[in-house]
C-alpha cells in the first residue's frame, strides 16, 4: 500500500501508523459505494431471512429497488467520470481494496489489514517517528519511508519479516540506531540522501548486524573514510550491489578500484556492472589501501572563446596626445579554496600576491582573496563600479593595474574574502566590485591569460586543483561554478617630455671663433651634398618608444553563467560544456571588423577574401554567439599500477 499525500488543511501525521490510518480513511472503505448500508443490505440479512428467500422462486436473485447490484457499485469506482473514482495516481492495492470493500465488505477489518499488507510505502508525509504499531503487520516484507523527517529509527519497532527497508531523503545522522535489533532477514537497505557523516559509520555495516544483506545504498551522504568502509563491507559475504557515489570518499582517484578489489563478490557498483577486466586491472590494490592518499584531483581546461565583438573598431583613431586604447580578453571561474600553503608549494608567489605557475608556456594564475582594506582604498581612489545600462548590460569595474609590458597577466581581480570573514564585511564589500567578478564565500576566482582579440580566441588554459578536505569539495560540486568572459580596456596617454637644462650663455670674446668655424663646416657640408648626422644620443632618444601613462583597467563582463558540477558526484568522470552567453556582436560591428582586416591584406588576397566573405552580410546573416569551451575532469585511476604510480610521484614530491 502506498499512502497518498496529505489533503489540504489536514494535520500531518507524526508516526508511520498514523499515516497509514489516514490513508485508509481517505479510501472510504466503509462508505458508499463500499461497505454495508441501504444500498446492499439484502445481501447481508440474517440466516433465517436467507432460508425463507430460498423457498420463494426468484426471490433470491431479486434485488430491492432501493439497492444496487455488485456490478453497478463496481462501475461507480471504476469509471473515470464517476465522483467515487480513485485519483489517477492511485496504486493497484488501493483499487483492489475499494473493489474488495464492495464485493466482500465484511472482510474489511483491522485484522485483515495487518495480515494482508506485504508492502507499505509512506513517502513525503513529514513523518518523524517509526512507532511500535508497525509490529502489528505480521507479513510486512517491504517498508518504504522515503522523503520524510525521520532522524532516528528504533530497530525494535521494525517487523522481523522485513526484507526491504528504504529511508531515502530523511535526516538520519547515524546508523547506530538501526543496529540495536535489526531485522535478521533484511536484504536491501537504502539510506541515500541522508546526513551520515565522517569516518564513524563503518562499524555499523558489518555482517554481525546485516548477515543477509544483498544490496546497500549509502549514496549522497558525507562519508569520508573509504579504507575503513570497504574493510567493514568486506565482511558482508552476500553483498552484491553497492552504491556509494555522491559521498566525499568517492572523489578520490582510486575509489572504484579499491572498492572492487576489496569486495571480490561485488557485481554492481554505483549502478555500473563490475566487469572481469576491472577486477583484473585493480588486482592487488587493496594491499596498499592504507597508504593511498585521501585527496581528490580536478583539472579545469578552458578552450576557445568565440563570438567576442571587436570593440576597437568602434573607437575613434587616437590623436598624437592619445588616448591609445588596448583591449584584452580572458575567462574567470570560481573554485573551492585549497588548503593554505598548497598553492605556494606548487608555484612561486609573485609581488602582486598571485600564485603563478608555468607549464608548457601556459600562464596559470590563482588569485587569492584580497583584504577588505585594499578594496576600500581602490573605492576611495575612484575605481568604483559603473553601470552601462539597465537592459541587461554588463557591469564594469576598475582595479589597480600592475601588468608589465611583457606580461599578459594583470593584477588579481577583486574577490570576496574567505568563508571565515563575517557577513557584515561581505555586505560592505559587494557594492565595490562587479557581481559577476565576485567569488562566492569560501571560493577563489581564477583567471586565464589575457589575450588580444581574435575571431577565435584560444585560451589554452589548464589548471589542476587538489583537495584533501573532501566534505567542502562535495558541497562545492553540488553548488557548481560560475564562468565569465571579461573584457579589459586600458587607456594609455603619452607622458610629457622631461625638461632639459638650458645651456649657459657664453662669455664675450670667447667661443665666437669656434661658432664661426662650425658655421663654415656646415656650409662646406651643404656644398658637398653631405647631410649632417645628429649625435648618437639624439638618435637614441628619437628612436626610443614613447613612454605612456596607463589608466587603471576598466573591466566589462561580456557574459557569465553557471556550470553544473553535480554529475561529477553522480559518477561522471568529465563535465564538458560550451557555455553560450548569447549574441553580443552586431552586423555593423562585424562589417567594420571585416573592412579593417581587408585593408591589412594584400590586394590579390583581398579580392578573394571579399568574394568569399561578402555573402555573409546578407539579410539573413546572424552574428556568432559568445561561447567558451569549459571542461572539468575528476581524476580517476584506471588500474592499480596507475594508482601506485601516482602515490610514488606524491612521495617524491614531498
Amino acid at each position: 500500500m502506498e499512502a497518498s499525500s496529505d489533503s489540504e488543511g489536514e494535520r500531518a501525521p507524526e508516526t508511520v501508523s498514523e499515516a497509514v490510518g489516514a490513508h485508509l480513511r481517505r479510501l472510504c472503505l466503509r462508505e458508499f459505494p463500499c461497505g454495508t448500508g441501504s444500498w446492499n443490505k439484502s445481501r447481508f440479512l440474517p440466516q433465517t431471512w436467507k432460508t425463507w428467500r430460498e423457498l420463494v422462486p426468484g426471490a433470491e436473485a431479486a434485488v430491492s429497488p432501493e439497492e444496487e447490484t455488485v456490478e453497478a457499485l463496481l462501475s461507480l469506482v471504476r469509471s473515470p467520470q464517476s465522483p467515487w473514482a480513485l485519483p489517477k495516481n492511485s496504486s493497484a492495492e488501493d483499487r483492489f481494496l475499494r473493489e474488495l470493500a464492495i464485493q466482500s465488505p465484511l472482510m474489511i477489518r483491522d485484522k485483515f489489514f495487518y495480515s494482508y499488507f506485504r508492502c507499505l510505502r509512506v513517502v513525503n508525509h513529514q513523518v518523524s517517528l517509526v512507532d511500535k504499531d508497525l509490529l502489528k503487520f505480521l507479513k510486512l516484507e517491504e517498508l518504504v519511508l522515503s522523503a520524510n523527517r525521520i532522524k532516528e529509527v528504533d530497530a525494535v519497532n521494525l517487523p522481523p519479516t522485513l526484507k526491504v527497508l528504504e529511508l531515502y531523503g530523511n535526516e538520519i545522522t547515524s546508523m547506530e540506531c538501526l543496529c540495536v535489533q535489526p531485522p535478521p532477514g533484511l536484504q536491501h537497505l537504502g539510506l541515500g540522501q541522508n546526513k551520515l557523516r565522517g569516518p564513524l559509520e563503518s562499524p555499523y555495516v558489518t555482517t554481525s548486524h546485516w548477515p543477509n544483506l544483498v544490496s546497500l545504498d549509502l549514496s549522497f551522504n558525507d562519508l569520508t573514510d573509504l579504507q575503513g568502509m570497504v574493510a567493514s563491507l568486506s565482511t558482508l559475504r552476500r553483498l552484491r550491489l553497492l552504491v556509494l557515489q555522491g559521498n566525499p570518499l568517492a572523489l578520490v582517484p582510486y575509489y572504484r578500484g579499491l572498492t572492487i578489489d576489496s569486495l571480490p563478490q561485488l557485481c554492481v557498483l554505483d549502478d555500473v556492472t563490475v566487469s572481469p577486466s576491472e577486477k583484473h586491472q585493480f588486482q592487488g590494490l587493496c594491499i596498499h589501501g592504507d597508504i593511498l592518499a585521501q585527496e581528490a584531483h580536478l583539472v579545469v581546461t578552458i578552450g576557445n572563446i568565440r563570438g567576442i565583438m571587436d570593440t576597437s573598431v568602434l573607437d575613434p583613431e587616437p590623436g598624437p596626445e592619445g588616448p591609445f586604447v588596448t583591449y584584452k580578453y580572458y575567462v574567470t571561474y570560481d573554485f573551492l579554496e585549497e588548503e593554505k600553503g598548497k598553492a605556494e608549494e606548487e608555484g612561486e608567489l609573485n609581488e602582486a600576491g598571485e600564485v603563478v605557475t608555468e607549464e608548457e608556456g601556459v600562464d596559470k594564475i590563482a588569485k587569492p582573496s584580497q583584504s577588505l582594506d585594499v578594496l576600500e582604498e581602490l573605492h576611495e581612489a575612484g575605481f568604483e563600479e559603473t553601470a552601462l545600462g539597465s537592459q541587461g548590460s554588463p557591469a564594469m569595474v576598475g582595479t589597480e593595474q600592475v601588468e608589465s609590458e611583457s606580461s599578459v597577466i594583470s593584477a588579481p581581480l577583486p574577490v570576496l574574502p574567505s568563508a571565515s570573514d563575517s557577513a557584515e564585511q561581505l555586505v560592505k564589500l559587494r557594492p565595490h566590485i562587479g557581481p559577476q567578478l565576485c567569488a562566492s564565500p569560501g571560493t577563489v576566482l581564477f583567471s586565464t591569460g589575457h589575450k588580444p582579440w581574435e575571431n577565435v580566441t584560444p585560451c589554452s588554459y589548464e589548471m589542476q586543483h587538489t583537495f584533501r578536505d573532501l566534505v567542502p569539495l562535495k558541497a562545492f560540486l553540488l553548488a557548481g561554478t560560475t564562468v565569465a568572459v571579461v573584457e579589459e580596456k586600458i587607456l594609455s596617454w603619452p607622458l610629457p617630455p622631461p625638461p632639459t637644462d638650458s645651456p649657459l650663455p657664453a662669455k664675450k670674446g670667447k667661443g665666437e671663433p669656434d661658432r664661426k668655424g662650425k658655421d663654415r663646416k656646415a656650409e662646406d657640408r651643404k656644398g658637398t651634398g653631405k647631410a649632417e648626422k645628429p649625435p648618437k644620443e639624439e638618435r637614441k632618444k628619437r628612436d626610443a618608444p614613447q613612454e605612456l601613462r596607463r589608466d587603471p583597467p576598466v573591466l566589462q563582463v561580456l557574459g557569465s553563467g553557471p556550470v553544473a558540477l553535480e554529475p561529477l558526484l553522480a559518477g561522471e568522470p568529465v563535465v564538458s560544456e560550451v557555455c553560450n552567453f548569447g549574441v553580443i556582436r552586431t552586423v555593423e560591428s562585424d562589417k567594420l571588423t571585416f573592412a579593417r582586416d581587408s585593408k591589412k591584406t594584400k590586394k590579390g588576397v583581398k579580392k578573394e577574401k571579399t568574394k568569399s566573405v561578402a555573402p555573409l552580410f546578407e539579410s539573413d546573416y546572424q552574428p556568432e554567439p559568445l561561447t567558451v569551451e569549459v571542461e572539468i575532469q575528476l581524476g580517476q585511476c584506471r588500474s592499480a599500477e596507475e594508482a601506485l604510480q601516482a602515490l610514488g610521484a606524491l612521495e617524491r614530491a614531498q
